[in-house]
């Protein structure tokens, strides 16, 4: 596995329990980092300054590079277009210190951030902190500086990141048999012709990268699409515990090296990070859908347009601070005895956090 810069990582200690709970929360939610991880990042200098949370935060990205897909592939499953090198899927993952919570924060693209101040090299004139969307940090520095942006954002101290492309995404599913969805309206999108009628599907791993990347299917655009990521996550986690795929330590390990990519691909989990994936695959599935909950930001509307900058979302300040200091404080988001449903397509600025359960097909 490549060595990451010193100057990307923290000082935070590397023990093994934490390492079992990154790979497995990896398995958790490979699903929706649908993209494709930057094989090297140039060196950062770190500013610090995030709290240390209780239990372990890792952040999930997803580029929109094509690069790791043939060009049969982009046709056959409509993934063409434009990259800008960006990270069009951002999720804070919080799992709790008794390993019996997993929080999924999805953090919209389009956020307006700071990004903080950086060397591009370690010879190179330091950049002055500076506005930009989120998903640009990638572009700029790689996901050591997405990291350090979403830091900046949210106040929580992020443990490590998780970085996947197109075609580990496809491998995976195909891998466990495919990935049952269900809807209860057409999902029909005109760029990536995904076109579901009500009802239970079972998608291959071609079709499943249509079904989380489409975001034209209705007027909640990306909000929508990280609905559907997120319903994602729950079925295929619910369809891995049925088929016994966690438990299995041959099969889990055959997922694992899949979900861990090459050599050449930063993850950041060491030489034991198959075996913990391995081991943690069986806890994790002991973990059931009402003790998971995804949320969305808090969005309060849209920001005046940047110039060099461009259209942006604005968090809601007050609820956004409330939501990661729960992270931090290792505090569940739903309250107990609260189960909020989750409206479809959803509502810009009146998302709530729903339990699992409430995501999953019924």
């Amino acid at each position: 596995m490549t060595t990451r810069h010193p100057s990307l990582r923290f000082s935070r200690p590397a023990r093994l329990s934490r390492l079992s709970r990154l790979c497995g929360i990896a398995l958790l939610c490979a699903a929706t980092a649908v993209g494709c991880g930057m094989p090297q990042t140039p060196p950062l200098t770190p500013t610090g300054g995030a709290v240390a949370a209780k239990g372990t935060d890792i952040l999930l990205l997803g580029t929109d590079s094509r690069a790791t897909i043939s060009a049969q592939e982009r046709r056959k499953f409509h993934a063409g277009g434009f990259a800008c090198n960006c990270a069009d899927v951002m999720m804070l993952v919080h799992v709790s210190a008794r390993l019996d919570r997993v929080s999924v924060i999805s953090l919209p693209r389009d956020s307006l951030a700071t990004i903080p101040a950086y060397k591009p090299t370690p010879t190179a004139k330091r950049r002055l902190a500076h506005p930009a969307k989120l998903n640009g940090a990638y572009a700029e520095g790689g996901p050591g500086l997405v990291e350090r942006t979403v830091e900046a954002a949210t106040g929580v101290s992020v443990e490590q990141y998780l970085q996947l492309d197109f075609r580990r995404f496809i491998d995976a599913v195909d891998q466990v048999g495919g990935a049952e969805v269900c809807t209860a309206r057409r999902l029909k999108d005109s760029k990536t012709k995904l076109n579901l009628a009500p009802g239970r599907h079972l998608l291959k791993g071609g079709q499943s990268l249509q079904y989380v990347r489409s975001r034209h299917v209705d007027q909640s655009a990306d909000l929508g699409r990280i609905q559907r990521q997120q319903r994602f996550l729950v079925t295929a986690l619910e369809r891995l515990t049925a088929r016994k795929v966690l438990s299995d330590p041959v099969v889990m390990g055959r997922v694992a090296r899949t979900l861990l990519g090459p050599a050449k691909v930063q993850q950041g989990f060491g030489k034991n990070g198959v075996k913990a994936l391995v081991t943690l695959g069986k806890a994790l599935s002991k973990v059931p859908a009402t003790r998971t909950e995804f949320a969305t930001v808090p969005i309060g509307g849209f920001n005046p347009p940047m110039k060099g900058v461009g259209s942006t979302i604005r968090w809601d300040a007050a609820k956004s601070k409330a939501m990661f200091t729960k992270v931090r404080e290792d505090r569940p988001l739903i309250a107990a005895g609260s189960d909020p449903k989750p409206a479809d397509p959803p509502v810009f600025g009146k998302d709530v956090p729903v339990r699992g359960n409430r995501l999953a097909c019924p």
